[in-house]
């Protein structure tokens, strides 16, 4: 897969894919003739993993050293294993705070909403306060 499909795929630019393969998070891709990148699936389950974990919030540095001891091997499953847990906390904590921003948001939103229904109901009875009584409009 070029380049341009893959960017496109994942929604990032070209620049960041080639700075992916130049800080090592991306083995070297493999070129066609004419130069032009060649993703193959393995690069394309790196990208995919990469971008995952950069949209969580994942530092970069978190990566480098994660793939830095993928590529060392089983020898460091364990130590990778504690890069994982370690990002999965910080993750946790960060939705956290995150969903008690949400749910004051949705405490705000419905104060407005249930102002406005207040306002409406108010300016309803003042119309209805307003109206000529209609001679033998009513039962």
């Amino acid at each position: 897969m070029r380049i341009a499909e893959v960017c496109e795929r994942y929604g990032i630019s070209h620049d960041t894919l080639r700075y992916y393969e130049r800080i090592g998070l991306i083995p070297p891709v493999n070129r066609s003739e004419s130069g032009v990148r060649d993703y193959n699936e393995l690069d394309i389950r790196r990208v995919e993993f990469i971008k995952c974990m950069r949209s969580a919030g994942l530092p970069i540095e978190a990566l480098i050293e994660y793939v830095g001891l993928v590529q060392q091997g089983d020898q460091t499953i364990e130590a990778r294993k504690e890069i994982l847990k370690e990002q999965r906390a910080l993750l946790a904590v960060r939705m956290a705070e995150m969903q008690k921003t949400l749910d004051l948001l949705d405490y705000k939103i419905n104060v407005y909403e249930n102002a406005i229904l207040e306002s409406e109901k108010k300016l309803l009875a003042t119309e209805v306060e307003l109206l000529p009584e209609i001679p033998g409009g009513r039962g």
